[in-house]
């Protein structure tokens, strides 16, 4: 029986800049592994591992086609971070919020000043 990966691998899996953009490039389209790598001005043995980091995270997936890997993405593991996040889009928007209002009364507090 597999386990669903946890949210601390899925985490530790896009807190890597090179993850990030295997991901971004992988949501556009599947890839073979030689080809992403040509991408990286790292060696292909480092790719594969930052590939093996997101396959075990569930982030993406990978088919042998002929001879090679193919990759694509599978950003539904990505609903973790979605949920933790969104209890900081509330607190953000709230201060936005206050900020908007105080840049339009002209950067003037609302309360009034009591001489």
């Amino acid at each position: 029986m597999t386990r669903a990966p946890s949210a601390q691998s899925i985490f530790k899996a896009i807190a890597d800049p090179n993850r990030r953009r295997l991901l971004d490039l992988l949501l556009e389209r599947d890839i073979a592994a030689q080809d992403l790598a040509s991408r990286f001005d790292i060696s292909f043995p480092a790719v594969s591992q930052h590939l093996s980091v997101l396959l075990k995270a569930g982030l993406v997936t990978k088919r042998a086609q002929g001879r090679q890997r193919v990759y694509c993405a599978a950003p539904y593991g990505l609903q973790a971070v979605h949920d933790w996040t969104a209890k900081y889009r509330g607190f953000w928007s709230g201060r936005l919020r206050s900020l908007g209002q105080y840049l339009d009364r002209g950067g003037k507090s609302s309360r009034s000043s009591a001489p």
